[in-house]
């Protein structure tokens, strides 16, 4: 479900299914798709790993606990700063973050 939600999100962003395949890795390595994911030594937080979290919270107020408003938040950031998921997963392939 949670995936599903994230592969429709990509589709609207004009992403191809190999774009959708990078973001299932980087996710899978991030936070393995876990809301409540945390990274205890710095803080990053959620399905994207929001640095902090508080960063999520311009995609909605609920961004502690659901999924859609993380995969929100998290897909306009990798659009911003990557353009698209295979260039995020690239990114963190090559420095071991994004």
């Amino acid at each position: 479900e949670i995936q599903e939600y994230a592969r429709e999100r990509c589709e609207d962003y004009g992403w191809s299914e190999e774009d959708f395949y990078c973001l299932v890795l980087l996710w899978n390595r991030e936070s393995n798709w876990r809301v409540n994911a945390e990274n205890r030594s710095s803080g990053a937080y959620g399905i994207p790993q929001a640095l902090p979290a508080s960063k999520m919270a311009s995609a909605g107020a609920d961004y502690l606990t659901n999924y859609k408003t993380q995969i929100n938040w998290g897909l306009g950031y990798i659009s911003g700063r990557y353009g698209d998921p295979s260039n995020a997963w690239a990114h963190s392939q090559a420095r071991g973050w994004y």
